[in-house]
């Protein structure tokens, strides 16, 4: 069933140190086609790795503007350990309005280790410069992103941009909607999960996974096996604790805690889902997840710590206390590669809308949550272009029969 020919065309949004791992894992992939060792799945509905070639990219630092994405994904401040370095991708990458991607507080810090907004962009920065706010360039450049879109005849959308970054994602969702582009959205901005915009891409016959991308192996996916964990073998959860320090720009950015809301949101509802799923209550359960501390020694490394207090047999006290240190973007990039998949061979088989099974395979908050086991059925079934019951229900021509009987 493996394609041979057809590619994947897909733009970037924000080209930071998941974007690096990403790119650098697609060419690493398709430089070694018999290596499947660190991927979760080699091939989807026909393909593999190979078949994902990136088009363009979209990026407000000025160090990266005007560079091919081979060279802009190596460049300051990404930190992201460089595990494939013959890039071949000659992807240009645009100019992108600021909008609300940029926390104001990172200004404070050296210029290695934040964003540095190219000039011109600045009258577009809403949350520095909003009395300045320059309208009329916003909408030239968006004139602009469509253009290139169009041209290089993206079909999926991967947002990258920093936690918090409501606005502009909403600003590059609007464009997938006029454009007819997939949206994988990898940020805890609700989009894929808010039923008022998934109508949006029902309505525009197309598939969306998202929201808020988990790891491959992190901290979100260990923190629910532990918890599905408690419960199938009979355990209530008295508290489960997930704390997080880092020293990439994704940790920086998360320094402003008024960016965090949707952030502390995501995390916890993977864990608290799981009550919700076997209909356990959470009122006497203490849940926490969240980053913690932004240490710039770290890079790009990710330390979580985990703390369970379970009761056991007849109430005897179980405590577990771990800790996992992951390189960050990494750890991302393979969940990504299937995303990026799984949305495309949706888009092939007439699915409309958020994805259910590999939304929850692969976001901390999907439009729908599951247990591990039902989310990878749904994802092989996929893989396998089958439908389920779920998928079924969104096929366009559903709808579309729908409307007509209404």
């Amino acid at each position: 069933m493996s394609n041979t020919g057809q590619k994947i065309k897909v733009a970037i949004v924000g080209v930071g140190n998941c974007a690096s791992s990403l790119v650098q894992g697609v060419e690493y992939y398709t430089k070694f086609s018999k290596k499947t060792s660190g991927l979760m799945a080699d091939e989807i509905g026909g393909y593999r790795a190979e078949h994902i070639e990136f088009v363009c990219a979209f990026d407000i630092d000025e160090r990266k503007i005007g560079l091919p994405l081979k060279e802009a994904i190596f460049t300051k401040p990404n930190c992201a350990i460089e595990l494939y370095t013959d890039i071949a991708s000659e992807a240009p990458v645009y100019r992108s309005p600021v909008i609300d991607g940029v926390s104001p507080q990172m200004l404070a810090y050296p210029a290695d280790n934040r964003f540095v907004i190219k000039e011109e962009l600045h009258t577009t920065d809403l949350l520095a410069n909003a009395a300045g706010y320059d309208r009329s360039l916003a909408d030239t450049i968006r004139q602009e992103i469509i253009t290139h879109l169009r041209e290089h005849e993206a079909e999926v959308l991967i947002n990258y941009l920093p936690v918090g970054s409501q606005l502009a994602t909403e600003f590059y969702a609007e464009i997938c909607l006029e454009l007819g582009i997939s949206l994988v959205n990898c940020i805890p901005v609700f989009i894929a999960s808010d039923p008022e915009w998934e109508q949006k891409f029902i309505d525009a016959g197309i598939p969306i996974i998202g929201d808020d991308m988990r790891s491959q192996f992190g901290a979100s996916i260990l923190s629910q096996m532990l918890q599905e964990l408690a419960f199938e073998r009979g355990h209530h959860v008295k508290a489960h604790i997930q704390r997080n320090v880092g020293g990439n720009t994704d940790f920086l950015n998360m320094e402003d805690k008024n960016r965090l809301k949707s952030k502390k949101i995501s995390k916890e509802n993977v864990i608290r889902a799981q009550n919700e799923i076997r209909g356990i209550s959470t009122a006497d359960s203490f849940l926490h997840a969240g980053p913690s501390e932004y240490i710039a020694f770290y890079g790009d490394n990710k330390v979580a710590n985990f703390r369970l207090e379970l009761e056991g047999f007849m109430g005897s006290p179980v405590t577990l206390d771990a800790q996992l240190s992951v390189q960050d973007s990494p750890n991302s990039a393979g969940v990504v590669i299937d995303a990026v998949r799984y949305v495309y061979v949706a888009r092939e088989m007439g699915i409309v809308g958020a994805l259910r099974g590999p939304s929850a395979a692969t976001q901390k908050t999907p439009p729908q949550q599951m247990m591990f086991a039902d989310a990878t059925y749904e994802c092989h079934a996929l893989a396998k272009r089958e439908l389920t019951a779920s998928t079924r229900k969104q096929l366009k021509i559903s709808y579309e029969l729908a409307d007509k009987m209404d």
